[in-house]
């Protein structure tokens, strides 16, 4: 009896959910920071309190920098089971630590150079969050079936 490829292929699917999850929380950031900068503008880039505000978050030009950076690297990762944890350690750590430093920075403008405001702290904390399930979860599947990303249309 002749195997089908969904049989061969390590995952259920082409995209394992931590993938998916990777490319849809790469390219919210990647607009938001498109978006940031519509609203910003570029110059000022360090501003703090510059009284710009995207729904409610207080944006600045680096601010919209490193969200443009996230999604980038979340929309690369979505191509494969290893990139999507790296990404999604990364995201981890990265707004884990923003938000600690979001803690203190709402309340000490000499060093709050990303114009974060309590907002964005809880932002940075579900994000931190998203990043954590993105990495265990790819982690697990890496580990049940096999660190093989999905084979792409036109390659053997």
């Amino acid at each position: 009896m002749a195997s089908t490829p969904a049989a061969e292929a390590p995952h259920s699917s082409r995209f394992p959910w931590p993938q998916v999850t990777a490319l849809v929380v790469g390219a919210v950031y990647f607009v938001i920071g498109l978006v940031g900068f519509a609203v910003t503008g570029f110059g000022d880039f360090f501003a703090h309190d510059n009284g710009v505000h995207l729904m409610g978050f207080a944006v600045n030009p680096m601010h919209n920098l490193v969200h443009l950076l996230i999604g980038l690297f979340g929309l690369a990762a979505s191509t494969g089971l290893r990139a999507s944890a790296a990404f999604g350690w990364v995201l981890a750590v990265a707004y884990g630590a923003v938000f600690v430093f979001g803690l203190f920075a709402v309340f000490m403008p000499e060093i709050n150079f990303l114009n974060i405001n309590w907002a964005d702290n809880g932002l940075h904390l579900v994000s931190a969050a998203v990043g954590l399930a993105i990495a265990l979860g790819a982690q697990k599947i890496g580990r049940n079936q096999g660190w093989v990303d999905p084979p792409r249309h036109g390659t053997n």
